[in-house]
């Protein structure tokens, strides 16, 4: 196997394990269609490279299976349009004119950024809208993916039921030093399609290995 073909390899790992939030080399090799000793190599470079880590779990009277997860380290990887200049910045804002003044210039950066995407998204079905959107978060550095949902019950059955999920944080600094952008990113969502309900279900903050955003047509579309 080529260098090039090698990164590449390893590169499909790391994705692999950002989506599911752990893997085994079993599964690893059976989803790549690699030999499970090719990707046991990967799994161990990765981990040299502190990439990876692994927990050692006990299934049944075997031996016991390890499960790779990504490293802080591991997660730089994906990509991320803001960094330490961002908090840097932001922290001398809050010393300068205090954190409540902070908090208020970062509401109206997403509500401004509310109004460009409701630009960008147009007038079409909400299958539509929610496609565009995740169009727009993988040009700016999220990994993100939607898929449609069965109706929540059979009365609801005309309902509209959507998830968006986001594996990796593009503003990952910034939200880790200040929470609070990430309920703006919720309100801006609910700004967006304000023809639906908005609900996260799982949040990177809270130790999740993704974010994910149930929205849902409050009527019949």
């Amino acid at each position: 196997m080529t260098t090039t073909q090698e990164t590449s390899t390893k590169q499909d790992i790391l994705q692999y394990i950002l989506k599911q939030g752990q893997a085994t080399a079993v599964e690893l090799s059976e989803s790549l269609d690699i030999s499970p000793q090719a990707i046991r190599r990967h799994l161990k470079d990765l981990e040299e490279e502190g990439l990876i880590q692994h927990q050692s779990l006990q299934t049944g009277m075997g031996r016991p299976q390890h499960v790779y997860q990504l490293t802080a380290r591991g997660r730089d990887r994906f990509p991320s349009r803001y960094g330490e200049f961002a908090v840097s910045l932001l922290d001398t804002l809050a010393e300068t004119v205090g954190h409540e003044q902070v908090g208020s210039i970062l509401r109206k950066q997403w509500e401004r950024k509310a109004m460009e995407y409701r630009a960008r998204l147009g007038k079409g079905s909400l299958q539509e809208r929610v496609a565009q959107l995740v169009n727009l978060r993988r040009s700016e550095g999220y990994m993100a993916e939607w898929h449609a949902l069965e109706p929540a019950s059979a009365s609801e059955t005309k309902q509209q039921r959507f998830m968006v999920t986001e594996y990796n944080c593009a503003i990952s600094n910034v939200a880790e030093s200040f929470p609070s952008v990430c309920n703006h990113e919720l309100e801006m969502f609910a700004a967006i399609f304000d023809d639906c309900t908005v609900e996260r279900t799982q949040w990177l903050i809270n130790g999740e290995h993704r974010c994910g955003y149930l929205i849902q047509s409050r009527d019949s579309q």
